[in-house]
């Protein structure tokens, strides 16, 4: 693995109390071109992980509060006229950066929401009429509060298939929030100053490395068999789509640099699967009833396939 890579797993695990895995799998979606979702409570830490990440990579950080009046335009820029030229003039909104922290995304309606989708899949943004690039660095990670709280809006199949990850943030252990209380309480009023580990061209040539990780052909077939199967059973209303494949291949590359190999096993594909799968799924109405949860599912289903020797 990159040493500098290295240096930003070390730096980035020491801020983050707690979430190991949850940070290793977003900076695996992030290395894969993938965006993420994060899921919790207020008050886990959510926000503070992108931020931390985000201090950490060099380039453009932008943080979008999304509430129920926010509009689309909000987002994405639009055209005023200038009168002093007499000519109409684009203004570019903030979706225009390297790494979009959406914070609180199912706060806004879904009209809202869906203006991330074009820039999320197509690394482009349309303002009235005229189509603009944004950067090749670019990613979006969102948060959002579960959709039991009040004032929440849920997110429609499509943005949710948009996000390569839904990473969920739970609660700490004990021992954890201690560990947390004291870093913020001890540090008060002398917070570390974080600079930037890796640039944007340190970052792409991460990014190249990591396509050049070897996926077999045995490994393939898995990742196929393992989606097919989700569309194939009846305790799910609706299964994942080829894009979910794609996806899971991808982060198991990036799984795998992060472990330091230059080839994806079966296990990587297991490790990647649920924050995969998990937004991608819907429980049949008669399993819900039966309490079960969608990662419980998705650890039966990735149990039923034979693993590739």
């Amino acid at each position: 693995m990159n040493s500098k890579l290295t240096s930003l797993l070390e730096q980035y695990e020491k801020q983050i109390k707690g979430q190991t895995q949850n940070i290793r799998l977003l900076l695996s979606s992030v290395l894969a071109g993938g965006h993420v979702l994060l899921e919790g409570v207020p008050g886990t830490g959510k926000t503070q992980m992108v931020k931390t990440l985000s201090s950490l990579i060099g380039g453009t950080f932008t943080r979008i509060q999304f509430t129920p009046d926010l509009l689309p335009s909000d987002i994405t820029g639009s055209t005023i006229y200038n009168m002093k030229d007499s000519s109409f003039q684009t203004l570019k909104g903030p979706i225009f950066t390297n790494i979009l922290l959406a914070d609180e995304i199912n706060r806004t309606p879904a009209k809202t929401q869906a203006a991330l989708l074009e820039a999320m899949e197509e690394k482009q943004v349309t303002i009235q009429g005229e189509t603009y690039s944004l950067p090749e660095v670019f990613f979006v990670v969102a948060t959002q509060n579960p959709i039991e709280f009040e004032g929440t809006y849920p997110l429609p199949e499509a943005q949710q298939d948009r996000f390569l990850f839904k990473l969920q943030i739970d609660f700490p252990s004990l021992e954890e929030e201690i560990n947390v209380l004291k870093h913020v309480i001890e540090n008060k009023g002398n917070q570390e100053q974080l600079n930037p580990v890796i640039d944007l061209d340190e970052f792409l040539t991460i990014k190249r490395e990591i396509e050049q990780i070897t996926i077999g052909d045995s490994v393939l077939d898995y990742i196929v068999k393992l989606v097919r199967r989700t569309r194939e059973t009846d305790v799910l209303r609706f299964g994942a789509s080829t894009r979910a494949a794609i996806s899971i291949g991808r982060a198991g590359k990036a799984w795998a640099y992060l472990s330091g190999r230059d080839y994806v096993t079966p296990d990587d594909i297991k490790m990647v699967a649920k924050p995969g799968l998990r937004h991608r799924i819907q429980l049949s109405p008669h399993v819900e009833l039966e309490g079960a949860t969608v990662d419980q599912i998705i650890e039966e289903l990735v149990g039923s396939i034979p693993v590739p020797r």
